[in-house]
């Protein structure tokens, strides 16, 4: 059985480990990287089997993927700065962004 996202596309997050905020631009149900990876990178050992997130990082170009227990909800209300948030986003309103409308 798979776990329930705790947080949605466009959400604005923050990394309790690494103190950064950024919002999130993909969700995985599980953690879908490549074993050398998580062995390399997720040196905490998170669940495999809860959901994962794909997050434009604030005040940077990067692109990070973090286990949903690493995350929080941040309340700032505050927008993200990142260059690719115009690919994923139309808009920031009321603390979320507006995910932009996938062409067929």
């Amino acid at each position: 059985m798979t776990a329930q996202a705790q947080f949605s596309i466009g959400q604005v997050v923050h990394h309790l480990k690494f103190d950064y905020r950024g919002v999130i631009v993909d969700v995985d149900a599980e953690f879908e990287g490549s074993d050398s990876w998580y062995d390399e990178v997720a040196r905490s050992c998170p669940p495999k089997d809860k959901p994962w997130y794909h997050i434009l990082v604030d005040d940077s170009d990067r692109i990070t993927y973090v286990a949903e227990r690493h995350l929080e909800a941040d309340d700032s209300s505050e927008p993200v700065t990142h260059p690719a948030i115009g690919a994923f986003f139309t808009a920031f309103e009321d603390g979320s962004y507006r995910l932009r409308q996938r062409a067929n």
